[in-house]
This record gives structure tokens, sequence and C-alpha cells, in this order.
């Protein structure tokens, strides 16, 4: 994924916040030699301890054929993108040029998370591993605790693996025309909340808060870009917000 300095997260608090709020992705799993990986939807929980990047855990069933290849390499991608839209070109012209001129786009946000996977079979570490996924979907209840030997969920256990994913590494990017003059980005602001479609209000709500202008005589709130932990591409130089 091509990360451009200006579509870098602010910090971690960044990505870290949006993650937990996104909690369904695809996991990648190196495939044999010569063959592609697998790739599995799945809900996580993610959890920002321990370690400096957290962890993410889930779970999938036992004949999942993919558990042959992670057991061989333990190295994983959890791969998250959500609040993305379309923008037609004729919103993004610069002024003064023809609307048809204007390069059409996406805007979206994308974390990857390199992990190491820990697969659990351990039937009480499994049990708790699961109760805490739930509790993240359900923090109002209303689904038994999952306890080894009891009903109505001990019994299903063995048919499962738990996963714990440590996380090692991670690329973020936040892609809502960093690089564009804050005209053009009032504009298309501007007509996303008249469109109102699918996504729209999430794009527009980063779009606002990442290019929100700084208090009078004060720095950066969040730092540069790219200034957490979070990896982003090398510097390249402008062009067009196609690129993606």
């Amino acid at each position: 994924m091509l990360i451009h300095p200006w579509d870098a997260p602010h910090d971690d608090g960044e990505w870290q916040r949006w993650l937990a709020a996104h909690d369904f992705g695809q996991l990648a799993v190196n495939g044999a030699p010569g063959e592609p990986p697998w790739v599995q939807p799945l809900h996580f929980r993610y959890e920002p301890g321990p370690g400096p990047y957290g962890q993410a855990i889930t779970h999938l069933a036992r004949p999942n054929p993919l558990w042959r290849d992670l057991d061989r390499d333990s190295t994983v991608l959890l791969s998250v993108v959500d609040d993305y839209v379309y923008v037609p070109g004729h919103w993004t012209a610069p002024d003064g040029a023809p609307a048809e001129h204007g390069t059409p786009t996406s805007y979206y946000a994308a974390v990857q998370l390199r992990c190491t996977a820990h697969v659990v079979d351990d039937p009480e570490e499994k049990a708790e591993l699961l109760n805490r996924q739930v509790a993240h979907f359900q923090p109002e209840g209303g689904t038994a605790q999952v306890r080894t030997g009891e009903a109505p969920f001990g019994r299903m256990l063995p048919g499962i693996r738990a996963l714990r994913l440590e996380v090692t590494g991670v690329r973020a990017k936040f892609k809502y025309a960093g690089n564009k003059p804050a005209a053009v980005r009032e504009r298309v602001s501007v007509r996303l909340a008249e469109r109102a479609g699918p996504g729209d209000a999430a794009a527009r709500a980063h779009q606002l808060r990442r290019h929100a202008p700084e208090p009078a005589g004060d720095g950066p709130v969040d730092g540069p870009a790219g200034a957490g932990r979070s990896a982003a591409g090398p510097a390249a130089p402008e062009g067009p917000s196609a690129t993606t």
C-alpha cells in the first residue's frame, strides 16, 4: 500500500482509535510456495496492548483449510478498509479550471497489521478469548459465557481454534485529499454533505478532522504527519489524487 506523507496518520492514536471501531477485516495467510495467499474475512477484537502495537483476537472453524499453511508460516497480515467513497472528477477541479478537468479519486481509511499468529487450542484459554470477543461486540450481554465442559457452548470448543495476533508492524493510511488546496477540500466537503450517500458522512468527518485549521499561535496538535510508530511510505512528489 502506497502511503504519501500527507495520507499518513498523525500519530499512533489516530489509527488505534479508528481500528477500535472497525472490527471486520481480512486475514491474509501465506499459501504454499507457488500458491496465492489465503484471504479470510472475519470479525476481530483489537486490543492496544501488550507490546508497542497491541494485538487482535479472533477465531475460526477447525476445518478451515488455511490452518495447514498458518502452522507452517505464522507471519500474517490483517487488513481493514472502510470509510471509503468515490469522489467525482468535477468536484476536484482547481479554482479557475474547467470542471471536467478535475481528477476522479477515492477517499478511504486503511490499516494493515503485520502479525505473528499464535494458535490457541487450550480449552480454558480459548474460552477466555471467545468471551473477550463477545464482550466487545455485545457489551450489553445477552449471551451465555463460554465455559469448558458446560452448556451451551462447551461442547463446541473442539470445533474451533482461537487466534491471538501479535502485531509487529503497522501501515496506516487516511486518504482524504491532504495534498489538495483548502478550496478544493471545502468544495468536496460540501458536495459530500449534499450527496449524503453510503460512507459520505464518515469520509467528510475524516476530511474535516484531519485538515482542521490549527489554533492561532499554537503548534501542531498531533505532530507532523507520520510522527507515530506506524509506517508511512517514502516521500513522493505531489501527483493527482487519483493515485491510491
